[in-house]
């Protein structure tokens, strides 16, 4: 674990931010303006466990002491004035990720990551047997590896002692919650995340979870992201007598919390994000907000009677979550970012990020002869194909490992090139980008190839902790001290200009990679 240690002058209200994310815990103490408390930052380092034949698992009860020793460590280090003045528990964890737990309310399997893609055999099952367009339309995801509905049909088929041996399936967040206060709920945020959600009914989707070896009653309760758990059962109340009776609520997808935490509350900003994974997400508002639960609308019925009324549908190929109430995310997500720069890095024997950001901004842009896929862990938006993989065509004797690099990073701009086109009518026209995650904020030639692909300003966040700050925000709201995000601005840092030449140059490199896709994938997306 590590800390920073700086004087801080209290100010009204604090809260406690969890940010679970796939490789790191982090444990921090914000104040109401959500800037983090000087010194009470503490994080640890982790990582899953994968298995040959595709599978990424986690320990569960492992997580959970990890975090317990985290914020036991920052509330260690806050004052007395901080603690007695804490509003409420914040928590960010990664997406899409399940687990069963026993009725002794204990993990009975591993937790399935959203990057487990063992159930690719499954995803083809679901499409043969319901109609995607109506399931999109209905939860807002598509058919997909990276969702739990064919992770929990590949349980059943691979795993039967996990099935038989869990009597509920729950998210990482919602397991915390039941270890912590015996029992347990689930947010709207992440419910709209397992593609298991009806939108407009607020409710498990019934006709999803006919074709799965589990029932609705297995799954958690379903509540608004500002209904809190109190009162920790007595051994860890105990442990932390500050956290015992401030409201805990419930756990957010890391992906809502970076968009709160870097600004992009509404639709005149977009969130793009290359940490190990990526994404491009835009935060709305519904014009008729609504979570009374309804009768499930026939699979018959028409795409607008699955959808609440005034609020549009995600583009195909795009998700859409529903935040709460009033709020929801649509955009696209790429399981190719940070992760594909290591390995290429690792692989190709460079330098480090300090004196190779420099070496690429030297190469020619476009300048290679490479065109590349850059599906090392599969596709998700827009084609979904879990069982993608990566490619390289062009090489030659002159070929440089500095070329190959850029062209992979080059191919994940137009990757998000693609996902922008799509989510650009839910934005306004003269929306702003801004960059974050700490892959992209590290490469500045990075970022700068991403304008230049887009052919639009993308400015820098100056939340390096996204995430971890979202989730505190929406921990301020929840408790009724922070009346509006936006009370709260984001700070922003360097604005990357576009090179419009150079635009036209990469979008000629766009569709060559298109032609590539369509060549080697063999499947057009927009057919689905």
């Amino acid at each position: 674990m590590k800390s920073v240690h700086v004087d801080h002058q209290p100010l009204s209200r604090y809260v406690v931010s969890l940010d679970i994310g796939t490789s790191s815990i982090r444990a921090t103490i914000y104040d109401d303006r959500g800037m983090v408390v000087p010194g009470l930052t503490v994080s640890a380092e982790h990582a899953p466990e994968t298995t040959p034949d595709g599978g990424v698992e986690m320990d569960a009860d492992d997580l959970f002491q990890r975090v317990l020793n985290c914020l036991e460590a920052v509330m260690s280090r806050a004052s007395h004035g901080v603690r007695s003045r804490l509003a409420g528990v914040g928590i960010s964890t990664f997406w899409h990720s399940i687990l069963g737990v026993d009725a002794n309310g204990r993990a009975a399997t591993p937790i399935l990551m959203w990057a487990d893609t063992r159930s690719v055999a499954e995803v083809s099952e679901l499409r043969s047997l319901l109609n995607e367009r109506n399931l999109h339309a209905r939860t807002g995801c598509l058919l997909h590896t990276s969702y739990p509905g064919p992770r929990l049909l590949w349980v059943g088929k691979n795993r039967r002692p996990w099935l038989q041996a869990a009597s509920r399936w729950m998210s990482p967040g919602e397991y915390f919650q039941l270890r912590l206060f015996g029992e347990t709920a689930c947010g709207v945020g992440m419910a709209s995340g397992t593609g298991m959600y009806h939108q407009a009914a607020h409710a498990w989707d019934a006709e999803m979870l006919s074709h799965l070896p589990i029932c609705a009653d297995q799954l958690s309760p379903l509540v608004g992201s500002d209904q809190s758990a109190r009162t920790l059962l007595p051994e860890w109340a105990h442990r932390f007598p500050a956290l015992a009776e401030i409201p805990w609520f419930p756990a957010a997808g890391d992906g809502a919390c970076s968009n709160v935490g870097s600004g992009c509350t509404g639709p005149d900003r977009v969130a793009v994000m290359v940490g190990t994974s990526g994404a491009l997400r835009v935060m709305s508002h519904h014009p008729n907000p609504t979570l009374t639960p309804n009768p499930t609308p026939s699979p018959s019925d028409t795409l607008a009677d699955q959808a609440n009324p005034g609020e549009p549908t995600a583009p195909w190929g795009l998700w859409k979550y529903r935040w709460d109430e009033g709020r929801y995310l649509m955009g696209g997500a790429l399981s190719n970012g940070g992760n594909l720069f290591a390995w290429l890095r690792d692989t190709l024997r460079l330098p480090d990020l300090e004196s190779l950001d420099p070496a690429l901004a030297a190469t020619e842009p476009d300048g290679h002869g490479l065109t590349v896929l850059p599906f090392l862990a599969g596709e998700r938006c827009p084609g979904w194909r879990g069982d993608a993989r990566a490619a390289i065509v062009g090489l030659s004797w002159s070929t440089q490992p500095e070329e190959i690099l850029r062209a992979g990073l080059e191919a994940v701009a137009y990757r998000f090139a693609l996902i922008h086109s799509l989510a650009g009518p839910v934005a306004e026209p003269g929306h702003q980008v801004i960059a974050s995650g700490g892959a992209l904020l590290a490469s500045p030639f990075w970022t700068q190839l991403l304008a230049d692909v887009l052919g639009r300003e993308v400015i820098a966040s100056a939340e390096t902790e996204a995430s971890s700050r979202g989730a505190a925000l929406l921990a301020l709201e929840g408790a009724g001290v922070l009346a509006d995000l936006r009370d709260a601005p984001a700070r922003v840092g360097r604005v990357f200009k576009p090179d419009m030449v150079l635009h036209a140059r990469y979008a000629e490199a766009r569709e060559r990679q298109q032609h590539l896709y369509r060549a080697l994938i063999a499947t057009d997306w927009t057919a689905h």
